[in-house]
């Protein structure tokens, strides 16, 4: 008992050792930086120095002052917007790409794989403004295709119109990133056993049956990570709206994200006088840690409980015995 007491202690010194130069790293680039971040939101000053104390005057001006207020809740429903725009199209689109290249008959999936995956190696401020071009209205090459194909009443300023900007640059991401969800979830279909989908197919289920029942219920953990990592990515956006539109959110404001709030606030100062106000920004970057944590956090629960139930032993005597056509 006491030889396996020291060698447990052993084992656990030598993971603690091989773990402190992440953890430090760790400590050094984020947990730090977050700390001072929440520190810095209950002070103000000029420039940046930042020396006054002032308790939470920088959060009652974030949510109670009509113009700071008005910018803020704004960039926090763009927010929700974008993500949400993001959840549904990218993520959506990703599952079905997955399910064609996981298909037998499917022939080139290597090639179909690097052209999806393609945008993503793409740096986000190139794409950004290519797709700026592609979407100008007077010379760009979606406006132009519409006209020629008989749809020129399609034709607007889609990156002018407060309608229509947002919704423009969020599909714009979508493209960027689809081929992660898709990476993703291929990687999660392949890892299923084929005697699960060899008893679907024997028990007389279609190949829907065979997604809802068998496929869907073993991707649940995939779809969470997937959700997980669109949710955080969205809140922390800020690259394809500044190349694409710029940091002040035009048009009116329609694209603005917490991202370009905070960067206008806390850094390059607020249009047109241009002087940044720290420990508001500080205040902003701490609600959307906030934000982030308390969403995580009840992804990990959701996930969690998930788990509990069992998805893969509810998933499997439906393949082997209980699926209907």
């Amino acid at each position: 008992m006491n030889s396996s007491s020291k060698v447990r202690r052993e084992s656990g010194a030598l993971w603690l050792l091989f773990a402190l130069p992440a953890l430090l790293v760790y400590a050094a680039f984020m947990a730090v930086p977050v700390i001072n971040s929440m520190r810095l939101s209950f002070f103000s000053g000029s420039g940046y120095t930042l020396d006054n104390f002032v308790g939470f005057n920088n959060y009652l001006r974030l949510f109670a002052d009509p113009e700071i207020s008005a910018r803020f809740f704004k960039a926090f429903g763009n927010t929700w917007v974008f993500f949400g725009i993001n959840m549904l199209v990218q993520n959506t689109i990703g599952l079905l790409f997955a399910l064609i290249l996981s298909g037998k008959g499917f022939k080139g999936k290597g090639a179909f794989r690097t052209i999806i995956f393609i945008p993503v190696t793409l740096s986000v401020l190139v794409t950004g403004y290519i797709w700026k071009l592609i979407l100008n209205p007077q010379w760009g090459a979606l406006n132009i295709i519409l006209t020629k194909v008989g749809l020129g009443a399609w034709a607007m300023p889609w990156l002018g119109d407060p309608r229509f900007a947002l919704t423009a640059i969020t599909l714009v991401s979508s493209w960027q990133w689809v081929g992660l969800p898709t990476m993703m979830f291929l990687a999660g279909l392949e890892r299923i056993p084929e005697e699960l989908f060899e008893a679907a197919q024997i028990d007389g289920a279609g190949g829907w049956l065979t997604f809802a029942r068998v496929k869907l219920p073993l991707l649940l953990p995939v779809v969470g990570i997937v959700s997980v990592l669109t949710f955080v990515g969205n809140f922390n956006a800020f690259d394809v709206v500044f190349a694409m539109e710029g940091a002040n959110g035009p048009p009116s404001y329609a694209t603005d994200l917490m991202g370009t709030f905070f960067y206008r606030t806390g850094i390059a100062g607020q249009h047109p006088v241009g002087i940044p106000d720290m420990g508001l920004g500080a205040a902003v970057a701490t609600v959307t840690f906030a934000v982030l944590f308390a969403g995580v956090l009840l992804a990990n629960r959701l996930m969690n409980g998930r788990e509990a139930q069992g998805a893969e032993p509810m998933a499997r005597p439906a393949a082997e015995g209980r699926l209907r056509a």
